[in-house]
Order: C-alpha cells, then structure tokens, then sequence
C-alpha cells in the first residue's frame, strides 16, 4: 500500500511539474534548439509511430547512445528484418542517432515521466521489447512498461556510490521500479552489487557495451602518420570541458623545457574560440587541425599548441598522441568521459581525481597498468612530458591493448539475453551466439 501511495504522490508532482519542465526546456533551447523542436512527442502526443513490435533502445546522451549503436547493429546482423525505436533525452544524441535509423525505424523523445504520458507512449509504439542504457528511467514508465507487457532489460547498467546513497532515500519509489525489469545487466562486479543493493533483481554482470566499438583502424593510422611527420613526442588533452583548458595552459607553461606538443580536442565546439583566445593571450605557438589536409605542415611542427577543431577524428588523434590526459576528470564536471575511447585505440591513459560515473572503468584500467591517476593537472602534465618522451611508455601501450581485449564481448552477452527474452514470445531461428561468460546473480 505504501508504494502505492508514494507512486500516487510522485505522480501528482511529475503532472504539476510539466509547465515547469517545458519552461526548462525553453530555456536550454538558447543553447542547442533541439530542445524546443518535438515538444509534444515529451507528452507521447506526436511523432511517428513506431513499427508493430519494434525493438525499443533508449540512450539518453550521446555517452548512452554509443553503447546503444552496438547493440543494435549487432541485432541487425542477427535480423535484418527487425525495426528499432530509438529514445533520447538530449538532442545531441538524437542528432548523432539519426546515422543508426533505416526505413521503418523511428526516434522520438523519452516522454516525461507522468502516467499519461507513459500510458500513450506503450499505446503508441506497442515495442515488443526495451532496453534502457545505462541508467534506469523514471518509476511510471517502468509500471506502464509492466502493465503494457513490455520486458525492460537495464543494459550496460552502471550506478555510482552516489546515486545510490539517491535511490536508497527514495527507495518506496526505486525499489520496485528496479524489480519489475526483466533484467540488469551491469558494466561490472562493483555496479551489480550497487544495483541490487538498490532493489534490482535479476542482476549479471556482462561488462561494458562501449569496449566492442570497433576502433577505426583509418583513422589511427592517419593519427600516426601524422606523428611520424611531426617526429616529436606529442601530449593530447582529449575532451576537455570549460574551464579545463585554462588551468592546463598555465601548468604546461610552468613545466620544464623541452615541451613535446599538446594538442588540445575540447568537448564541445563552443570552446574553440576561449581556447584560442587563452592560447595567444600567453604568447604560445598556435596551430589548427583545419589548417592542413593530409599531413601538418612546418607551422605545427614548431607550434606549442595543436588545437582540435576537426569532427569525426577523435581516434586519429589518439593514433597521434603518445599519452593522453582525459578530459573532464580534472575539473568539476561530469568526470572521466572517453577514456574506453584512447583504450580501444592503444593510447596511454592518465587520468584526474573526478571519475565521474565511470569510476569502475578507470580503476580497472589504473589496476591494468594501462593508466595513471593523478592528483592534479600540474602532476599530471608532468608526468605526460615525461612519459611522452619516455621508451617505456611501450610497456603502457602493450597493457592497453591487453586491458581491452580483455573485457571485449559484452554486445554477445547482452544480445543473447535479449534473444532469448523474445524467442519466448515469438520464434525467431538467429545463429548461436557465444554464451554469456560471467553470470553473477544477485539481490534478495
């Protein structure tokens, strides 16, 4: 009865809570207009209707949605006949999602989590399957999923220390949200304890989707013939956020000399300008990636700063770099981001005290011997000029590549549970998969 009521009390908040959410919205829209394109599909009111018994993934965020573009081209391997319905939260990634759409597919927006909306969006698609990434969705969608008889699975699932200290003082509310999914299959052994301490049961451990993303082969090799051309040790700073980049001038500025080249790829492409700006007002040589075709010319050979501003070649700049500091782990933001993206491509790692939510995955890299943690940008750029230069980096080089063989193959694990969810309600003949090697249950 108490959930019931608890449910009821959510419920109340999340409908009064609409205008308020589209205000917000709104408001975001000043900064990406994706936000403000598609508002009704946010009440499950409009949109294209997905195909009679489609394959729902959602991916919140870009991060979620390289995961999610796994999974599904290795279901279109096994079924090319199949239908997907793709959700985000976040217009970037349903930007970036428009690559993995064929005909009969469709993308819409996850609608809020009010039970009206919730109840349209299963009248409206009727998938015959759901697989959320990453992190569990609101407690009304999950009770419509159920009563709609939709099976939810919660793949490449990951819950920090943090939120789960959140869910266990909401747990009237998370509890039974997390058991009535059909099944948690964690990044790792940490996240699966967190998980089913949380309320999920069903919990495996299968590892993490973004470790079968195929590294392009092209594009490293562009990154090191570009290395080769340069013939100097070169320091990447691989997805830095605001605020990141001035910090990391003035420590490089500060090392000793000879300095190898930083290259510096922020997030996102709003900074390219406050980097530039930061990088000439401290008197430094500076270059663009834009400013050659196939290989650099003598100005990046003599320049202090190499400033990422090209799309699509984050991997030739890892092929590039000797060592690579992540972005995002040396600020406040959200923490490590793309550091299974230097693993799969073979770039020594050094990484900041802010983790973030991939906190599991940089201590098993550190644990590896493929990474370094460091206390701080001046110990950490350090510590790359060093290393940069250094013959025993090949030493880290071999362990990164070992590390990530090591945990490839969660996309067959993942798939196989999900088949055999649905040849329990229609008959599908798929070839044989490998078997799911790690099978950790857990829970009450």
């Amino acid at each position: 009865m108490i959930p019931a009521i608890a449910r009821w009390a959510y419920s109340c908040w999340t409908v009064l809570s609409v205008p308020a959410r589209f205000v917000r919205l709104w408001w975001r829209g000043r900064q990406h207009v994706g936000y403000r394109r598609r508002w009704r599909e946010r009440l499950a009111l409009g949109g294209a209707r997905a195909a009679a018994g489609a394959v729902w993934v959602h991916a919140h965020s870009p991060l979620e949605l390289r995961a999610a573009a796994v999974l599904i081209e290795k279901l279109r391997d096994l079924d090319p006949r199949w239908r997907y319905l793709l959700t985000h939260g976040e217009p970037e990634a349903r930007a970036r999602g428009q690559a993995l759409m064929q005909a009969g597919d469709v993308q819409a927006w996850l609608p809020f989590d009010t039970p009206g909306a919730t109840r349209r969006f299963f009248t409206r698609h009727k998938p015959r399957l759901g697989v959320l990434i990453g992190r569990p969705t609101g407690p009304n969608l999950l009770h419509s999923a159920q009563r709609a008889g939709v099976p939810l699975y919660l793949a490449n699932a990951r819950l920090s220390a943090t939120e789960l200290s959140a869910s266990q003082r909401s747990r009237l509310l998370t509890t039974p949200a997390l058991r009535s999914l059909a099944g948690v299959l964690a990044q790792s052994d940490a996240d699966a304890i967190r998980l089913a301490q949380a309320g999920a049961h069903q919990v495996r451990v299968f590892g993490n989707l973004e470790f079968d993303i195929a590294p392009p082969v092209k594009l490293i090799a562009r990154g090191l013939e570009w290395r080769q051309a340069l013939a100097r040790p070169v320091v990447l700073a691989a997805g830095t956020h605001d605020g990141e980049e001035r910090a990391l001038l003035e420590a490089w500025m500060a090392a000793a000399a000879p300095r190898p080249l930083l290259v510096i790829v922020p997030r996102h492409v709003r900074q390219l300008a406050q980097i530039e700006v930061a990088v000439r007002q401290r008197g430094l040589k500076f270059a663009r990636r834009s400013s050659w075709e196939r290989l650099p010319p003598s100005a990046v050979r003599e320049a202090d700063v190499l400033l990422g501003d090209s799309v699509g070649e984050m991997a030739a700049y890892y092929g590039l770099a000797d060592v690579a500091l992540i972005g995002g782990s040396f600020g406040g933001g959200q923490g490590v981001q793309g550091l299974i993206d230097a693993a799969v491509c073979g770039c020594p790692i050094l990484v900041g005290p802010n983790k973030g939510t991939q906190a599991n995955a940089a201590d098993l890299v550190i644990t590896a011997g493929a990474a370094e943690s460091m206390a701080g940008l001046a110990q950490a750029v350090d510590r790359a000029a060093a290393l940069a230069a250094d013959p025993r980096r090949n030493t880290m080089v071999r362990n990164v590549f070992a590390f990530a063989a090591a945990h490839h193959g969660a996309v067959n694990r993942v798939v196989g549970a999900l088949l055999a969810q649905m040849s329990q309600r229609v008959q599908l003949k798929p070839r044989v998969l490998e078997a799911p090697s790690v099978r950790l249950r857990l829970g009450r």
